[in-house]
C-alpha cells in the first residue's frame, strides 16, 4: 500500500498524482505499486511541490510495518529514536524562522 498526502500543491501536481493513484480525499492519494514506481512518483512530487508540503507512507518490512518520507515546511518532522522512526512536533513559530 502506498499513500501520498499533498497540502497546498499546484493543480498540475495533483493531476499527475491522480493519473497514477486514487484520490480518496482532497490531496490524499492511495495505490499499490512497486518501489520503482514509488520512487518515480516521489520524484514527481519533489519536482512539482513548490511552496506546498507532502508526506508519503508505504508498507515496509520493519517493526512498524511501514516507512515514510516528508517534504516541505510542516510542524511534523520525522526523527530516529532508538532505531524507530517517530514524528516530532515543532512549535508553530519555528516554521516562520526557517
Amino acid at each position: 500500500m502506498l499513500v501520498i498526502v499533498l497540502e497546498n500543491a499546484p493543480p498540475r501536481l495533483r493531476g499527475r498524482m491522480a493519473i497514477w493513484l486514487l484520490e480518496i480525499r482532497a490531496g490524499v492519494y492511495v495505490g499499490n505499486y512497486s518501489r520503482k514506481v514509488r520512487d518515480y512518483l516521489w520524484g514527481q512530487v519533489e519536482a512539482g511541490i513548490e511552496e506546498g508540503n507532502a508526506v508519503m507512507a508505504w508498507q515496509a518490512s520493519n517493526e512498524a510495518g511501514f516507512d515514510f518520507v516528508t517534504l516541505g515546511k510542516n510542524r511534523r518532522m520525522p526523527v530516529e529514536f532508538d532505531g524507530a522512526r517517530l514524528v516530532s512536533f515543532h512549535p508553530p513559530d519555528s516554521l516562520d524562522q526557517e
